[in-house]
């Protein structure tokens, strides 16, 4: 189904309206994650229209938006995340966006995709389905690729990675209308996903499982600890460090927040 931004009788239009304005009131919180250059800003604006807030991210330079918008009488916070290439914390960028997803638990996570260049993003892909279950993967781009021969066969890439995959064309609106309803049954829990999991090795896998219940005990209540701890044996400084210092429950506490440093000023673009 195409959404046709400019029209104000479509049905399309009256199951979404734009959310402006106040940061706050909103039902559920949608993250929206990807490689640069893959259309996520695009997408952003289309969902938000012009009506969003810019600032940073607490304690970083990394441009923060974040806009609303309104699906199926449910009131939606998009959180447009840094373009990443992957969450293994290299750059601030990285950071910023991993802690997002690990501490500020989204509803639902939207990884934007390029239908051209699947194989290089599907790394990010697979680095966010290991934080979270609540994942829609947005092919996008699909026109594109159309026009390069190029085809991607969204119904086998959902099985293999257990969540849901939706070809767009964010600049034209083409099928947003899918994606929202399918970010919607994920968000409420009603689809319920299997996300693929590649395991380690048996050695890898035992140092995990140890792990885990000493990092549960030491910051309880923290999501995802098997999460953090492939991170440790994987030698992120950062976490090393939040984990010895007993900041991640401040680092929760920090992404769940309300940030009340946000300017009025309009956003043109994303953070990529």
């Amino acid at each position: 189904m195409t959404m046709h931004s400019n029209c104000e009788t479509c049905p399309a239009h009256a199951e979404m309206a734009r959310l402006g304005e106040a940061v706050g009131g909103f039902d559920r919180t949608v993250a929206l994650a990807g490689n640069p250059n893959t259309g996520k800003s695009t997408l952003f604006n289309a969902l938000t229209g012009l009506r969003q807030h810019t600032g940073n991210w607490p304690g970083k330079t990394v441009t923060r938006a974040e806009g609303g918008f309104q699906f199926a009488g449910i009131r939606y916070k998009l959180v447009d995340l840094p373009g990443t290439y992957s969450l293994l914390s290299a750059s601030q960028d990285e950071e910023v966006a991993r802690n997002f997803l690990l501490f500020g638990k989204p509803d639902c996570t939207v990884v934007v995709v390029d239908a051209s260049a699947l194989e290089r993003n599907l790394y990010l892909v697979l680095q966010v389905l290991e934080i979270t279950d609540r994942v829609v993967v947005a092919v996008n781009l699909m026109d594109e690729a159309r026009r390069r021969g190029i085809e991607v066969d969204t119904r086998s890439l959902a099985r293999d990675l257990g969540v849901p995959v939706v070809p767009i064309v964010a600049r034209t609106s083409e099928n947003v209308m899918a994606l929202l309803a399918e970010t919607a049954a994920v968000a409420s829990g009603e689809t319920v996903t299997s996300p693929l999991r590649p395991r380690g090795t048996p050695e890898f896998e035992r140092a995990v499982s140890r792990l885990v219940p000493l990092i549960e005990a030491s910051a309880p209540g923290v999501p995802n600890a098997r999460w953090i701890a492939i991170r440790l044996l994987d030698g992120d400084a950062a976490v090393e460090e939040a984990l010895a210092r007993g900041k991640l429950a401040d680092m929760v506490a920090r992404q769940q927040a309300p940030d009340l440093r946000f300017s009025r000023k309009i956003a043109l673009q994303g953070a990529q």
